[in-house]
């Protein structure tokens, strides 16, 4: 058989298909088996498993909490909303009346280009409407709804009507597709912890504080925080700056990539280095 007559991707994928798995854990065992046998990349991999996940999702899971939205005030002035966007560097941005539970709508920051040469300035003129979800809403089925309705921007409500939190649809992406233009993304999904040519280790954020411990025979505790990046915003008592370092613990993390919104990644030394590195401060 000639080079010309080899199978395509998509053949050779089929191929592995016409098995007819009989549940969802056969099918990730035969799309496991294709990546094994190179028929697809670790990309393609991952944004399969994260498309099949997001069925299983809650908006929950993934939303901004409550307490960490920026929010804008419909009262505040001019002067003072335009520092605080951009500072925050969104898009979109729930305009509030007093109270988070509150919201009037959405402000865009584009707007605000416009904004500036108005003379009798009123924030609710250049509202647009909110979109409210409820907690229990599987991001598949929200995805579907942004595209449908070109909303970029949820509300996300509990059980009694009030606010829990936000999400955006970059939110809902990146559980597929994984951080969206971060070079620090990973190619595996489940590998949280990562040895890097440094000899450092990169972590997630989200890495569970069980898993970490054993990785570095650390002792922390989860009874406050259940992942790395809570123990991190724990210690620091706010969000950290990129490149931004803290020890805790005998570990010196840095802080690969973080917004004003959420810790993804961490650039972890191993005990002896971070020794090694305080001995030479000295």
């Amino acid at each position: 058989m000639d080079s010309d007559s080899k199978p395509g991707f998509i053949e050779r994928l089929t191929s592995l298909l016409l098995r007819e798995p009989e549940d969802r854990e056969q099918l990730l065992d035969i799309l496991h088996s294709a990546y094994e046998r190179n028929l697809m990349d670790a990309d393609a991999l991952t944004i399969i498993e994260g498309a099949l996940a997001a069925a299983d999702t809650r908006v929950t899971d993934v939303m901004i909490p409550r307490a960490q939205m920026d929010v804008i005030d419909v009262d505040d002035p001019l002067d003072e909303i335009v520092p605080t966007v951009i500072e925050a560097a969104h898009s979109r941005f729930p305009v509030i009346d007093g109270d988070r539970d509150k919201i009037l709508g959405i402000l865009l920051a584009k707007d605000l280009l416009r904004l500036q040469t108005e003379k009798d300035f009123d924030l609710r003129d250049w509202l647009r409407p909110a979109v409210f979800i409820p907690e229990s809403k599987r991001l598949n089925v929200l995805l579907r709804e942004f595209r449908a309705s070109r909303n970029h921007m949820a509300i996300v409500v509990n059980e009694y009507g009030g606010v829990a939190g936000l999400v955006t649809i970059e939110d809902v992406l990146e559980q597929i597709v994984g951080d969206i233009e971060d070079e620090y993304d990973f190619d595996e999904a489940h590998d949280n912890i990562r040895l890097d040519s440094t000899g450092r280790y990169r972590v997630k954020a989200r890495t569970e504080i069980e898993d970490f411990n054993a990785a570095f025979h650390t002792q922390f505790s989860d009874e406050e925080f259940d992942t790395v990046g809570g123990l991190v915003l724990r210690h620091l008592g706010r969000l950290p700056k990129r490149n931004e370092v803290v020890d805790i613990g005998g570990l010196r993390f840095q802080v690969l990539r973080a917004d004003s919104r959420r810790l993804y990644t961490l650039l972890v030394n191993p005990p002896h280095e971070t020794r090694s590195a305080r001995s030479e401060d000295t």
